[in-house]
């Protein structure tokens, strides 16, 4: 079908799901913090299960396991075609990677943020 071409069609939908997925696939088998998020994200909803949070909480927590894996996502993406675009050391790649990092680690705090909010009080006090 042509970029260009507006009629809707089931089967394009389909396969860009089809996509997605697979590029879940390809993040979770292939990169070390993926999966290092995953175990946190596990715990993160094993906890939560076991802690009967409310509906708020659970928004919360979903909110922020999902912060920490857009993030992660870009990052790997960003880091992937910088690697491409530029094979060797180049400054200004640097600091694009980089920036990405910070991403993934302003996302993580804030998700460590939230978790002592909602947990700490639940299992301390």
């Amino acid at each position: 079908m042509n970029e260009a071409d507006p009629r809707f069609s089931i089967v394009d939908r389909i396969r860009s799901f089809k996509y997605a997925f697979n590029g879940l696939k390809v993040f979770f088998l292939n990169e070390h913090n993926g999966r290092i998020h995953l175990v946190a994200a596990v715990f993160a909803i094993a906890l939560s299960i076991y802690l009967k949070l409310s509906g708020l909480e659970w928004i919360a927590i979903l909110s922020v396991i999902s912060a920490v894996f857009v993030a992660e996502i870009f990052n790997t993406s960003i880091e992937k075609l910088a690697d491409v675009a530029s094979p060797s050391h180049h400054p200004k790649i640097k600091m694009v990677k980089d920036l990405a990092a910070a991403a993934v680690l302003v996302a993580a705090f804030f998700a460590l943020a939230v978790g002592g909010i909602i947990f700490i009080p639940k299992l301390f006090f």
